[in-house]
């Protein structure tokens, strides 16, 4: 077989028996995409990683990877993947900032530590106690969540419990006149915080409100009761919760003989600091219970706002505030302690450790602002006090004139709806203003000191 060159030089035109041969009749292939070169072909690193995503669920591969393939694996992965897969797997905030999106349309992370993490599973944790209807759901929804969120779980504010589903009015009295008696009903004990707060080492604050959001047409009293059996059930958690600073359990209708069983399970706990019990029903003799806890907690902050305590109860917790040398703060606003729990409080006041005192709307006169005025006059701890919506008048307004000259720690003086004129209230203002720009003052003066030697020293030596 003999070959003949044409022109072309890569074309060799064949002359024999086999015309197949001929490479102009020989097939061709032609590519399908046209588009397609050899640089378009991914590298294996990212079909591994394209790989690693859509299995996670299945094979959560993650410690194990570079860096940079780790970032990758955890801006694509989803946010649907089981949580037993996630929780203490994935710690990247940028991933639990997408699941925290797609589940709530209102997410502040600043509530919540500054942390997505914490907030998402603070607020699934939330949402699952604040929907549990007792009777129904089962325990399990919670017990198996404990395991993934007890680690992340640093503050729990729970708006609403769900009471029992209750039977029908018709349907008991059916079984009423079927049975010749009353039905009792069914118990209206809501969720058992016991089952929970032992559970939650880390758990720092707790805000706990017995009631029913958008009721409706439905709303019932009994919906809203804090039972005897939940106030054992949640004073037995919260004495299991070491870690707990704060607890707030305000518009709970809690009376005095609930106040008695917290306060015995909260005696002596190691780490609260904070308490708010505002808009109860707490009287005197709960203040006098109270009054025992203060003497055996390291309580800073206490909040009894819009309670029934008369003068009785005021003048127990005077006593105690007297001897306590850890509470800052004291709460008393909306209650009914008149002139005479008012001057006790007053006189507590001198040497206690208290910076915050607020005692508007308790039916206090003129009386109560003569005290004051001495106790401001010794005392060089309060910063705050609140008397506003007291008839304290004039005459007590320049009583409280007097022991501010004399005073100069107090920044605020909340006197409003007090009648005490215009005049004694400017200069009651110009006083406080004078406190503050001195504490100002005081704070940088160490930069002016400096400043001022340094400009002397630099005097001196452009005169030298």
């Amino acid at each position: 077989m003999t070959a003949t060159m044409i022109s072309n030089p890569w074309v060799t035109k064949y002359s024999g028996p086999n015309p197949a041969a001929d490479p102009r009749r020989m097939r061709r292939i032609i590519a399908e995409d046209t588009e397609w070169a050899l640089a378009t072909v991914q590298p294996l690193t990212n079909l591994c990683i394209d790989h690693i995503v859509q299995n996670f669920a299945a094979h959560p591969l993650l410690n194990e990877l570079p860096e940079k393939s780790r970032r990758k694996v955890l801006a694509r992965i989803s946010t649907n993947i089981p949580l037993q897969v996630t929780a203490n797997l994935v710690s990247d905030e940028g991933y639990w900032r997408r699941c925290c999106l797609e589940c709530w349309q209102v997410c502040d992370a600043s509530l919540h530590g500054g942390s997505w993490k914490h907030m998402f599973f603070e607020r699934l944790l939330k949402n699952v106690i604040e929907y549990f209807v007792p009777d129904t759901t089962d325990v399990k929804v919670v017990l198996e969540l404990i395991p993934l969120c007890r680690n992340y779980v640093k503050r729990l504010d729970i708006g609403q419990l769900l009471p029992p589903v209750k039977q029908t009015a018709e349907k008991l009295d059916d079984e009423a006149s079927d049975t010749g008696s009353e039905s009792d009903g069914p118990s209206m004990d809501h969720f058992d915080f016991s089952i929970l707060l032992s559970k939650l080492p880390f758990l720092e604050e707790l805000s706990v409100t017995y009631g029913v959001r958008d009721c409706g047409m439905n709303f019932q009293w009994n919906i809203f009761q804090f039972t005897y059996q939940d106030c054992f059930s949640l004073a037995k958690a919260i004495h299991a919760c070491k870690s707990l600073k704060v607890l707030r359990l305000p518009r709970n209708r809690i009376d005095d003989e609930q106040l008695r069983v917290l306060v015995k399970y909260l005696l002596n706990h190691p780490s609260l600091m904070e308490l708010d019990l505002s808009h109860n029903l707490i009287g005197d003799n709960g203040s006098k219970a109270l009054a025992k806890l203060l003497l055996k907690s390291k309580l800073e902050t206490v909040n009894l706002c819009n309670n029934q305590i008369a003068a009785f109860g005021a003048k127990a917790i005077s006593y105690k505030v007297r001897r306590f040398s850890t509470l800052r703060s004291l709460n008393l606003r909306l209650n009914r302690i008149g002139d005479e729990g008012g001057e006790a409080i007053a006189r507590a006041l001198v040497k206690s450790s208290v910076e915050d005192i607020n005692l508007a709307s308790n039916e206090v006169s003129e009386h109560v602002a003569v005290v004051i005025s001495e106790v401001l006059m010794r005392n060089q701890t309060l910063k705050s006090i609140n008397l506003s919506c007291n008839n304290i008048g004039p005459e007590g307004g320049k009583q409280l004139l007097e022991g501010l000259a004399m005073n100069r720690t107090l920044l605020e003086c909340d006197l409003r709806l007090t009648d005490i004129g215009q005049e004694n209230e400017f200069a009651i203002s110009q006083i406080l203003h004078s406190n503050r720009e001195r504490i100002r003052d005081a704070i940088c003066h160490p930069a002016k000191v400096s400043r001022i030697t340094r400009i002397v020293s630099d005097h001196f030596q452009a005169s030298s």
